[in-house]
């Protein structure tokens, strides 16, 4: 049975993906360290995972497999779920796919190396808009009924 998993610290779409799971009847799993408020849809639970790094991504990991859906912007958090047959979208409603997933590993990797060579290339990339938001719906819509189908 299909799940949506949500890497939920600092993302702009939890309110927007319990809407289209709620309207699939997905059972969705918001993970996080903790702040969030829980929701009072009985198909989302919350999981609030001990501090610590990458305890929210292993949780993920560890569960999301062929069927489901995983909604993170954490690179290697994605090539896992990827691996394990999850399907996967960013927030701004780009797919990560199979066919993908190395060139963007390949690219964060080297972002990280050119501002670790460089302390004066910081930056916060570009902001969240309306577009990346409509997109994310879409794709998501899209993306829950393909794995509905599959699973």
């Amino acid at each position: 049975m299909t799940a949506l998993y949500i890497d939920a610290d600092a993302c702009p779409v939890k309110f927007e993906a319990e809407r289209v799971a709620s309207r699939h009847q997905v059972k969705m799993y918001v993970v996080s360290n903790g702040g969030l408020r829980p929701s009072q849809n009985p198909l989302v639970e919350t999981i609030i995972v001990p501090d610590g790094p990458d305890v929210a991504d292993m949780w993920i990991a560890e569960r999301a497999g062929q069927g489901d859906v995983v909604i993170t912007d954490d690179i290697p958090l994605a090539a896992k779920c990827i691996e394990g047959g999850a399907l996967v979208l960013k927030h701004n409603g780009e797919a990560l796919t199979a066919a993908n997933i190395g060139n963007v590993l390949a690219t964060r990797d080297l972002m990280a190396d050119l501002r670790a060579a460089d302390p004066f290339r910081q930056g916060g990339g570009k902001s969240f808009t309306k577009s990346d938001r409509s997109r994310f719906l879409n794709t998501l819509e899209t993306t829950l009924r393909k794995a509905k189908a599959g699973s």
